[in-house]
């Protein structure tokens, strides 16, 4: 295990293009960071500055205090897990596991402990002779973070892991990445657009947009108190209001809103869509005549069973205001 060290990090692949923004971070020694973001914000290009799968324009990484910028993916004491399972189709689950050691010139009984140990870590020993074919899709990214957990790392790096699962095995696969973590404790950067699997997953996190790093920090903090509309806008289901006001810009949790008296209104919008989901009712609606400020209510179950107009009240210690020009939080 070892800390990593993100110092000022910049990727151009022409002078008018530059893609990653002087990105800094300090990783402690066995810490889980999430790196999030849409599509095109840089995420996984970051990732693979850290494995050395991209050069770095300029800036500094550093694993366990040695600087890696100029060395090989192969000598960074790294292991990477992939969204595409990448396992050979023709070898078995042991001999997947086993390949990359065999290759570093181990004894086949150090590969033989290594192997049967990252197979009862993730319940994987009664599959050892069974081919890729044969297992699911969640015991094939199992076999992926087992051929990772043999080469013991300074270092994880999981790029989308969990993307092409189904809903039901993306729930399961997040809760053994996080037994798997408390019981390994290696350092690990995990890459992903799904703010569930950030807030579920992260010890901290990165939010990034356009190459930059908006906002660094726990996952609660960041959904607490984020730092710019940016992260406003895409942490949470529905994310937060962004409501005009006094020259700047109020920002309020669906969660925070609630229906009130048309003489108590803080703000009344016209309903749109009711979304019924069980425990709760999302209620979508705009302000006014345009449509242009869309508003979003997490009330409680059937608390609103027709459209029309909705008087909402909320408690002022939980606004949040923006400056419309920076997007920046503006700290009251």
């Amino acid at each position: 295990m070892a800390a990593l060290s993100i110092r000022d990090v910049c990727k151009s692949y022409t002078p008018e293009l530059q893609v990653i923004h002087n990105v800094s971070m300090e990783v402690k020694d066995g810490e889980f960071i999430v790196i999030l973001g849409p599509s095109g914000c840089g995420k996984s290009t970051l990732l693979r500055m850290v494995a050395g799968l991209e050069t770095i324009t300029s800036g500094e990484i550093a694993i366990g205090g040695r600087v890696v910028n100029k060395l090989e993916p192969k000598d960074r004491d790294i292991a990477m897990v992939f969204q595409n399972y990448a396992l050979y189709p023709h070898m078995s689950v042991y001999d997947n596991m086993a390949y990359g050691l065999r290759i570093k010139g181990l004894s086949k009984e150090e590969i033989s402990v290594r192997v049967k140990k990252a197979a009862d870590i993730l319940e994987l020993g009664d599959f050892l002779k069974r081919k890729p074919r044969a297992l699911s899709g969640g015991q094939r990214q199992r076999v992926a973070m087992g051929r990772a957990i043999v080469r013991e790392p300074q270092v994880f790096l999981f790029d989308e892991p969990l993307s092409n699962l189904d809903a039901k095995l993306r729930v399961q696969m997040r809760g053994e990445l996080q037994a798997l973590h408390r019981r390994l404790g290696t350092t690990s950067l995990f890459v992903t657009h799904d703010q569930v699997e950030a807030m579920t997953l992260a010890q901290r996190m990165i939010v990034m947009n356009a190459g930059r790093a908006e906002q660094i920090g726990a996952p609660l903090e960041v959904y607490a108190k984020p730092a710019t509309t940016f992260v406003a806008g895409f942490i949470g289901s529905p994310p937060m209001n962004l409501i005009p006001k006094d020259g700047k810009l109020l920002g309020i949790r669906p969660e925070h809103l609630e229906p009130c008296a048309a003489s108590d209104a803080l703000l009344t919008i016209d309903v749109d869509l009711i979304e019924p989901l069980g425990a709760d009712t999302i209620v979508y609606g705009h302000i006014g005549d345009g449509e242009s400020v869309r508003v979003a209510a997490r009330l409680p179950a059937h608390a609103l069973t027709q459209e029309g107009k909705l008087a909402l009240r909320y408690d002022t210690a939980n606004v949040h205001w923006y400056d419309p020009q920076s997007g920046r939080r503006i700290d009251t």
